[in-house]
């Protein structure tokens, strides 16, 4: 499997603070040209979780970009979305497998060296590496594991690596040094007096 450069959380959440809708925020991103979207709603139920992922299904209708569901496995195939992404708290990605079969990737988040080193082992067709940075768009952030838990990151798993957490414009190019092959990033596309689009457009031409 082989990972975009730049990998963009759609969170509802954050959405709704900055008065974005799901639709713009993810008509912006395909028409930046992001191929993998990955959507995280950890509020809302099952009904509007799926009225979601129809609306990017629609614009990303004509894309071959990867979309990800977050933690549901049962909707991401409902949805007959491309993937799931899971925390160390969700199902384990053999369990998740059997629910998704074999077409869908599985992505999963790891926060230490015990973490990735049991991920490596597993099914999981990804991982996650975080927070590499401080980060604001989780209410109970893990601690942060720096560039260096990047590296080590990449010394434990020979599966691509996406790195997570307070990456932005300024230090992209350094997570990607240390070892990453993507950078997922949420908060960093929405800054204030910007549109997301450009952003996903600089951080593109940043990582190409």
């Amino acid at each position: 499997m082989q990972l975009p450069r730049l990998y963009v959380i759609l969170d509802a959440a954050l959405l709704a603070a900055r008065e974005v809708s799901v639709r713009d925020f993810a008509t912006q991103m395909r028409d930046a040209g992001v191929d993998m979207l990955q959507y995280r709603n950890k509020t809302d139920g099952p009904a509007v979780l799926l009225r979601d992922a129809e609306i990017i299904s629609q614009v990303f209708a004509e894309s071959a970009a990867m979309l990800v569901m977050n933690d549901r496995a049962d909707l991401a195939v409902l949805a007959e979305w491309d993937g799931v992404h899971l925390g160390q708290q969700d199902l384990s990605p053999g369990d998740v497998r059997r629910v998704v079969g074999a077409g869908r990737s599985i992505g999963i988040s790891t926060h230490n060296d015990e973490q990735v080193r049991a991920a490596e082992l597993g099914c999981a067709d990804y991982i996650a590496i975080g927070p590499v940075f401080a980060t604001s768009s989780k209410a109970n952030p893990d601690p942060i594991v720096g560039l260096e838990g990047v590296r080590r990151a990449r010394e434990l798993t020979q599966k691509p690596l996406v790195a997570i957490g307070g990456i932005t414009l300024a230090n992209a190019a350094d997570v990607i040094a240390a070892g990453a092959d993507s950078v997922a990033v949420i908060s960093a596309l929405l800054p204030a007096g910007e549109s997301p689009e450009k952003v996903a457009r600089d951080f593109l031409a940043l990582l190409r």
